[in-house]
């Protein structure tokens, strides 16, 4: 599967208010590892930069007055997309802003684009109820190097986020160095069928009062289950068996 992990940085929070996508940051994974293919690129708003979003970021309008419109870089990035999965923190932020900035334009929105988008905010909630979710917070608990995050940046956030994505889905340590070493490894060791019946291994069984103690226990679960413990179905089929 071709996946590409996806970031913005905008003026504000209203896509459809007058704010602008001022950078974008594009990652690509196939079947689960980076193929060191990226897009990067700053634009140039046409307005102003308001203080609250310079701190987050750190792009100002005199650094971007020279770049190019979001119209002369459209067509690259969406041939970039096409056809990928897109991995996005917060989806429903950057694809909202995608498409306004494509509606002006003229070009069409997103999802006719691309394969499907996949939220890792949602999925960080479903794994993570009630806690932290954001970039950062999922560094931090996934054991991520965020330590370069100076400042939010679409690139390195794109980055950031497919690290996280692979520790959420299947709790791996590094997208390239940990899982090759581990194939390279299983591509050389061949496995060998053991017999344990050569093994002189000692029987051991329960002392009379650990037996007692079990007994006592399960007394106790017949009660809270109405007699379903399922140790004693076992003991009843052990039994028949015998």
């Amino acid at each position: 599967m071709r996946q590409i992990f996806f970031d913005t940085e905008t003026t504000g929070l209203e896509a459809e208010g007058g704010d602008r996508v001022v950078e974008i940051g594009c990652v690509e994974m196939v079947n689960r590892q980076l193929t060191g293919r990226h897009l990067h690129v700053y634009l140039n708003p046409q307005r102003d930069m308001p203080e609250e979003a310079f701190k987050v970021h750190g792009l100002s309008a005199a650094f971007l007055a020279d770049k190019p419109l979001f119209a002369d870089k459209a067509d690259e990035v969406m041939d970039f997309l096409a056809g990928a999965q897109l991995v996005i923190h917060n989806a429903a932020f950057d694809i909202g802003f995608m498409n306004a900035e494509l509606r002006r334009c003229g070009r069409p929105p997103v999802m006719e684009r691309v394969a499907s988008v996949l939220d890792t905010w949602q999925l960080a909630k479903e794994l993570f109820p009630g806690k932290a979710n954001s970039l950062d917070a999922l560094c931090r608990r996934l054991e991520v190097d965020n330590s370069g995050r100076t400042y939010h940046g679409a690139l390195l956030d794109a980055e950031l986020l497919a690290e996280v994505y692979v520790r959420l889905t299947r709790g791996q340590h590094s997208l390239l160095g940990d899982e090759q070493q581990s194939n390279s490894q299983g591509e050389d060791e061949q496995l060998e069928a053991f017999d344990f019946a050569s093994l002189n291994l000692p029987v051991l069984s329960a002392t009379e009062a650990e037996r007692q103690a079990h007994d006592k226990l399960l007394v106790g679960l017949d009660k809270e289950s109405g007699g379903k413990t399922i140790w004693r179905s076992l003991q009843e089929a052990a039994k028949a068996v015998a």
